[in-house]
């Protein structure tokens, strides 16, 4: 299933993610779960998690959830680089998480050979510490149609016995990369991209069409059960 909704504008699609986000928290601890929910980076993901960070979330144990991320740059971990920077100062540190709970990718100045051996070992941690599917993977898109780190054309777009994967040659600077999988992704119970801004358009456009290519649009490449689709007006107007 495929939801798309849209809003007039940044902050009316920010309002409403953040809100739906704490919603989505809330119910599955009510089911008696830890949610799982794998990050992602970008402006307006940024947005989000200070608008989360800012709302009444007392429905949330925000102790009992565990944070993954979709993809990371291979820098130190210190880095302003690196996603989990800002959202742990935007987020995390805000509403009181618990740090065992937060499963940050490999840094470049970790014990690792490389970029593929610090995927490797995000793929072990997620076989053993995950729940075995997210129950919310959050995506940006890029204008390219790249999904986490999965760009057009990469070899990493036809590996499906995977769980993450390095990639060296990011078409976006820093180059080393670390990456879950479309496999990994599409074990997720929900899917959101998170969409904003008129240079989004016509990825938007191509990545929901009734055809075309993975290799051309990665995102097409997501096909868990439920996706929805979080759009402000000028990214959607090209639908």
């Amino acid at each position: 299933m495929t939801d798309v909704k849209r809003y007039p504008d940044g902050p009316g699609l920010v309002s409403a993610v953040a809100e739906a986000f704490v919603g989505r928290l809330a119910e599955v601890q009510a089911e008696g779960r830890v949610p799982s929910v794998a990050l992602t980076g970008g402006s307006i993901a940024d947005e989000i998690y200070r608008a989360v960070a800012a709302l009444d979330s007392s429905a949330v144990d925000w102790t009992r959830v565990d944070f993954w991320w979709g993809d990371e740059r291979y820098v130190p971990a210190d880095s302003s680089d690196r996603n989990d920077r800002g959202v742990g100062r935007d987020l995390l540190d805000v509403v009181g998480v618990d740090a065992l709970r937060v499963h940050a990718m490999p840094a470049s100045d970790e014990a690792h050979a490389d970029v593929h051996e610090a995927a490797a070992a995000y793929g072990r941690a997620v076989r053993e510490h995950g729940s075995g599917s997210f129950d919310l993977v959050l995506l940006g898109l890029g204008p390219d149609g790249h999904v986490a780190s999965l760009f057009p054309g990469h070899p990493q777009l036809d590996v499906d016995d995977e769980i993450a994967l390095g990639v060296t040659d990011s078409p976006k600077p820093p180059p080393e990369r670390v990456t879950l999988t479309f496999s990994a992704l599409n074990r997720a119970r929900a899917v959101w991209f998170l969409v904003s801004g008129d240079g989004k358009a016509d990825a938007v456009a191509r990545a929901l069409a009734p055809e075309g290519s993975v290799h051309e649009t990665p995102a097409r490449g997501i096909t868990a059960t439920d996706r929805t689709w979080w759009l402000d007006e000028p990214a959607a107007s090209a639908l």
